[in-house]
Formats: structure tokens, sequence, C-alpha cells
């Protein structure tokens, strides 16, 4: 099949076939003439200032302190509102749950109602990627922006590639097949073990 970024009526008849995967579609008018507008869902994490002076991604150490000890799990009733405070990173899942075909993969941008407001974020999903999509928003602006839970908030694109060429569905997924947003895993890789041997 000849790659690109798919079309509305390719985009429908992989989604009949089930070859895509993507539920609940609560609106016809989800699915635009390129991409597909996912909502948002109901489970949040939100960072906070830790016990510690900073993050820490450079050791894997049971002894060190837990990234997801700096964000505060919250959830919000389909219709209930949140704030997106100034410069608050916020972690939330897409109502939407998708799996996508091993030769597609999808690109997330914010509906251009919110990006106007100051919003920012950016996020790719691999081929073959499952679950939720834990979705990373920045409020660049100096207002708290108040958001409802539910609302068409983001749009995918999805663009097909040569399967045969890929090596990703070897490696080990560290964000695959959620459905909750998940905090940073930066300090799992497995390099930072081999980095930190480089300084003693």
């Amino acid at each position: 099949m000849p790659s690109g970024t798919l079309h509305k009526e390719e985009i429908k008849s992989l989604l009949s076939s089930k070859d895509l995967f993507l539920h609940p579609i609560l609106d016809e008018n989800q699915i635009g003439d390129i991409s597909i507008d996912l909502r948002v869902g109901t489970d949040f994490l939100f960072q906070h200032q830790g016990r510690s002076a900073q993050i820490n991604t450079s050791s894997n150490e049971v002894s060190t302190r837990s990234i997801k000890s700096n964000f505060t799990q919250t959830r919000r009733k389909i219709g209930e509102k949140f704030l997106l405070h100034p410069f608050q990173p916020t972690l939330f899942s897409t109502l939407e749950y998708i799996k996508l075909p091993n030769d597609i993969y999808a690109v997330l941008s914010l509906r251009s109602s919110y990006s106007r407001l100051g919003l920012t974020m950016s996020t790719i999903l691999q081929p073959g990627y499952c679950g939720c999509i834990s979705v990373e928003i920045i409020n660049s602006g100096n207002t708290p922006i108040e958001i409802i839970s539910g609302v068409r908030f983001l749009q995918a694109r999805f663009i097909r590639v040569d399967a045969s060429s890929l090596n990703y569905f070897t490696d080990v997924r560290k964000y695959a097949c959620q459905v909750r947003p998940m905090p940073s895993k930066a300090n799992e890789d497995s390099e930072i073990q081999l980095l930190n041997k480089l300084n003693t």
C-alpha cells in the first residue's frame, strides 16, 4: 500500500475493518478530512513541587525518590471541569482507547482552538501502539485555563509507513497499553546505569 497521510475514507475503512481500533467515537464529526478528534478523558496527573529540590532522572536505584512522587493523581467525571495552571505540566489520558496497525503511526496536535490559548503539546504514537493516549500539556500563558472533561481537544493524523523496514516491534515499550496517564520513566532507561558507571 502507498505510504502517506490517510484521508477520511481510508480512516473510515480501517475503522470498519477493525484494523484501526478506536473506541468510543461519540460523534461522526470527530472524523475529519485527514484526522480524528480525540477527547479529554477522566484521569489526570498534575506536577507539583516534591520533597526533593529536583526531579532525579539520573538514577534508577531503589533508594531514589520516584518521579511519580512529584505528581498528584486526580479524576474528573465527564462534564466536570479542571484548571490548567500556567507552566504546570499536566498529563491526562484520552477518553478513547486506540490500537494502531503495525504499518501506521499517528501524529497528535492540539485543535487550533486550544493552541490559540497558549497551550502546547507534541506527541506521536508508534506503529502498533495500543492504549488510551497519555497526553503531556503545558499552559504557556499567564492565566489559568478551564477545560471540561470529555471535550474534543486533540487531533490525530495517521501516516502509513513500510512496516517491513521497521525494527520497532522488537523493542520493549515503556508506555504501551496504558489506560491512565503515566509519569516519565526517564530514570528507567537502560543507558542510565552505563552513564553512571562512566563517572565512577
